[in-house]
């Protein structure tokens, strides 16, 4: 596990005609998804480059072999200056290994979410790369700007294209416990984030705006994932935090002789308020069904929870 203090590294702005390469290091997508979501970026002014199709090996979009040639190509191509993931699923944390970031160059901006987690941490913690979570080809881009389940074009622009200086994003969600705070924004996907616990690779929260989101789970499987980081002091030295809207929860399941069935707000709100940190809940960001904001992990911001929260990001999160 990383304990010293990681030195952020930046990837290179973003501009019209800049060239992003998709990749597939995780499951899947259907190939008007992906289409659609390359048209999209087409129009805001990027060429793309598509991933080479592949044939798909169970529940991943090519075996491991072919996932990670592709990475560490499109990683060392010149022709190439961003990765930008086709869509989540499960399968990028088959292509970390203690040997993987002796592979790898300068960093390029890679943008996703969901599954991209493992590997967005893997790069923060063994390189410090700075990283953006935020729309995939296949999930955000596919759907449009402003859209349901569509993406935030500006916290986008801002996030890949802005070097002079921070800017601020409205999370439009609702402050839990009000407050503001300092720190390096790190986090994901909650259940991906968990499955580091043990790695090499095992995530840092010290001094940290902490991100958290999910879909799919139940109350009581959130309660058990914010439990376990709990009791592993992984909130211990957390400035802030910021949650999802936790969409697609399936209906209330009760737990032996439970009756009441908290709501998944409920559960953060019982085992965040202890810590006495500020908390925003329900900012679209990552797994949506609102469009989705772009949030640049490995960078100073402050949080402001008041209203619907605002994060100010303190430093760009690209260099010319």
């Amino acid at each position: 596990m990383s304990t010293s203090p990681v030195i952020a590294k930046k990837p290179k702005v973003l501009r019209k005609g800049s060239r992003i390469a998709v990749i597939a290091p995780s499951s899947p997508a259907q190939e008007a998804e992906c289409a659609t979501g390359i048209a999209e970026l087409q129009r805001i002014g990027y060429q793309v480059k598509a991933a080479q199709k592949q044939t798909p090996d169970s529940y991943f979009a090519a075996p491991t072999e072919q996932r990670l040639a592709q990475l560490l190509a499109a990683l060392a191509s010149n022709d190439v200056d961003a990765l930008i993931a086709m869509r989540g699923g499960y399968g990028a944390n088959y292509l970390l290994t203690s040997t993987l970031y002796s592979q790898l160059s300068e960093p390029k901006c890679l943008i996703g979410f969901s599954d991209l987690t493992s590997l967005q941490t893997y790069l923060w913690q063994c390189g410090g790369w700075v990283t953006n979570y935020g729309p995939m080809v296949a999930a955000g881009f596919n759907r449009g700007p402003n859209a349901p389940s569509g993406y935030d074009p500006e916290s986008f622009s801002q996030a890949v294209s802005n070097t002079k200086s921070g800017w601020k994003i409205s999370l439009q969600g609702e402050s839990l416990a009000k407050g503001s705070a300092e720190g390096r924004v790190v986090g994901g996907c909650l259940t991906l984030l968990q499955t580091t616990l043990a790695t090499p690779w095992e995530f840092d929260t010290t001094d940290s705006i902490l991100l958290l989101e999910d879909r799919g789970m139940k109350a009581y499987q959130v309660d058990r994932a914010l439990m376990h980081l709990k009791q592993t002091g992984k909130f211990d030295a957390v400035k802030g935090i910021i949650l999802g809207d936790f969409p697609d929860t399936p209906a209330g399941a009760t737990v032996g002789a439970a009756k009441a069935v908290p709501t998944i707000r409920e559960v953060c709100q019982r085992v965040f308020s202890p810590l006495g940190i500020p908390v925003v809940y329900g900012s679209p960001v990552g797994h949506t069904e609102r469009p989705m904001l772009t949030i640049p992990l490995g960078v100073h911001a402050k949080l402001n929870a008041s209203g619907e929260g605002l994060l100010e990001i303190l430093e760009p999160a690209v260099v010319d």
